[in-house]
């Protein structure tokens, strides 16, 4: 068992009838943990999650503490509240990592949500901007790419997608991928 973490992709229609689009994050290059990189919102779950989704007595509580951490991490760090203009659409595979500051496990539990609010995003310290990037040009195989990266054990690469200067890999990236798939997109 590792720890709990949670992250939502969010997806809406465009404005003025554009196509379909997710929203990204690009991390506070002074974050430790992924600082600078595109990633979508989230983060541990932590007990007030617990205790919400104990307190509102839900079927599986475990699986809704999950939730509502993706949903309380959202609206720190981009101000949406998918509690209000959120529609949930689906849970993606849960996907295993190590936890950023430790070797100890960490397992992260994507959602896939709906976006039925206006387009604005309020961003706190963790990121440094808020992008949406259409569905379909993630969807493109000329968009992906590799990023190769040195680690103490040599050079390791990795697929990814390139949008503006951004790069979307590692965890980011397989969550993308199979949220493509499930769309009939990918």
């Amino acid at each position: 068992e590792g720890i709990p973490a949670a992250t939502v992709v969010i997806f809406r229609n465009a404005p003025q009838g554009g196509p379909p689009q997710v929203l990204m994050t690009i991390r506070s290059r002074e974050m430790v943990f992924a600082g600078g990189m595109a990633v979508f919102p989230g983060g541990r779950v932590d007990a007030s999650d617990r205790e919400l989704a104990d307190r509102l007595e839900l079927p599986d509580s475990d699986e809704a503490a999950h939730r509502i951490a993706a949903i309380r991490e959202t609206l720190e760090e981009t101000g949406l509240d998918l509690f209000r203009q959120g529609e949930y659409q689906a849970r993606l595979s849960d996907l295993l990592t190590r936890h950023h500051s430790r070797w100890s496990p960490m397992v992260v539990t994507p959602h896939v949500f709906a976006w039925q609010g206006d387009h604005r995003v309020s961003l706190n310290h963790e990121a440094q901007q808020g992008i949406w990037i259409p569905l379909d040009y993630l969807s493109n195989p000329a968009h992906r790419s590799t990023l190769q990266i040195r680690t103490p054990v040599g050079k390791m690469t990795f697929p990814c997608c390139r949008y503006h200067g951004y790069c979307i890999w590692g965890l980011s990236y397989s969550m993308l991928q199979e949220f493509l798939r499930k769309r009939g997109e990918g």
